[in-house]
């Protein structure tokens, strides 16, 4: 993809302060797209909207505040234009057994994960639909098409995730907006950290070999990175990706 291959689209990606959504943010803007990210702290957005290229741009947003979510979509299409490509990156991982958990800790989940994801994409909808191409790209997990263990939640919310584009998709079939989801592995950032460090606080492990059995979870045995989720998001953004709609796509190094 050439660096004026998305020029005059304005995109918006949720979660855009580091790991997966700071990758898609700077690859589209690469391709010379106009970004808006948006998360909750500012300074991880102002060092994301640093770069060299000059179209990211910033903007607070907490996924689970409706009023919120409305108000800095609305100011990003004032300052950009329609939303062509929205990005629902935002989320988190948590896990727990489902005999211990709240309801709270659950409803915490849903707000992020799934309620976040139905109010951004419902926001960036009210513009895109008024265009003739579209993109929205769900960011899942490989927990979207399988159960993980010990994550009954985290599990709940991303196979909801995967179910919500697929519904999009057969909404607006046939009017050049695609709905998909991607669904990684272990990817290689802080949410990898901290999971580690929590496994081994709840089971005795050190955090390296923590790490180790979230790496052997990945079927070609390694890390992946943000870049590469990247790409995927990009190719879905690309020439000749129009026919690929409502689908799962995993990116785990092998079969899930």
């Amino acid at each position: 993809m050439t660096q004026d291959t998305l020029a005059g689209k304005h995109a918006l990606v949720t979660g855009g302060g580091s790991g997966i959504g700071a990758a898609i943010a700077r690859a589209l803007a690469a391709a010379g797209a106009e970004v808006t990210i948006t998360g909750r702290r500012a300074t991880a957005l102002e060092t994301v909207a640093g770069d060299p290229s000059g179209r990211i741009f910033a903007a607070a947003m907490d996924v689970t505040d409706e009023a919120g979510v409305i108000a800095a979509t609305a100011g990003a299409v004032e300052a950009r234009g329609p939303v062509a490509i929205h990005v629902a990156n935002a989320g988190i991982a948590e896990g727990a057994a489902i005999h211990s958990s709240a309801l709270d800790d659950w409803r915490r989940i849903m707000a992020t994960n799934l309620d976040g994801a139905f109010l951004t994409i419902r926001e960036s909808l009210k513009s895109m639909r008024g265009l003739d191409w579209g993109r929205v790209i769900a960011v899942s997990s490989i927990a979207g098409v399988k159960g993980l263990k010990g994550a009954t939640a985290y599990t709940a919310s991303k196979h909801g995730l995967v179910g919500l584009v697929r519904g999009l998709s057969e909404d607006y079939l046939g009017s050049g907006l695609t709905f998909n989801a991607l669904c990684p592995g272990y990817v290689d950032t802080d949410i990898v950290t901290r999971n580690a460090a929590a496994i081994s606080a709840r089971t005795g492990m050190s955090a390296s070999e923590a790490e180790a059995v979230m790496i052997g979870a990945n079927r070609h045995k390694r890390l992946i990175t943000p870049e590469e989720v990247a790409e995927a998001a990009l190719w879905l953004c690309g020439p000749g990706s129009g026919s690929v709609n409502g689908q799962a796509v995993e990116i785990a190094g092998g079969q899930v």
